[in-house]
């Protein structure tokens, strides 16, 4: 676990020269830019790539190069890192799958050791019965006096 938070701090400070963040409003005045405008992107690029004379003579075509080159980078390690996270996700699910089996387990316990009056057990049960809301159906009306 030490081994994953040291990669991830450094993964962020190597990520840091390349992310910003914007406001609200800047996220909205820059907006995204959709597929179609990407394939005319390629498309501008490709030209210059291979037929430079028709490119507009006064683009600073090396940023262009920069930024297109940047944001394909960026574009990839985003893939990696939302592959990762559904990994992670994954993984959490199956944790909180088995926490949850295992305190169903132990809630099932509780009620056992608190029919027997065991000391506690009635207390952790009324404690823990919270989260099994009934839901009024019932198979059997329960007895006079019970509940």
């Amino acid at each position: 676990m030490n081994d994953i938070k040291s990669a991830l701090t450094t993964l962020e400070n190597a990520l840091a020269p390349l992310t910003v963040t914007l406001t609200p409003e800047e996220r909205k005045n820059y907006g995204s830019v959709n597929e179609q405008n990407k394939l005319l992107i390629n498309k501008v690029w490709d030209y210059r790539q291979n037929s430079p004379h028709l490119s507009q003579p006064d683009l600073d075509w090396a940023e262009f190069e920069n930024d297109l080159k940047s944001r394909q980078f960026i574009e990839n390690i985003t893939h990696r890192v939302a592959a990762i996270v559904e990994r992670l996700k994954n993984s959490k699910i199956l944790h909180d799958y088995d926490n949850y089996q295992a305190a169903l387990d132990d809630y099932a316990y509780t009620n056992y050791k608190a029919g027997s009056s065991a000391p506690g057990y009635e207390t952790k049960m009324n404690e823990l019965k919270q989260f099994f809301p009934r839901s009024g159906k019932r198979s059997a009306p329960a007895p006079e006096g019970e509940e």
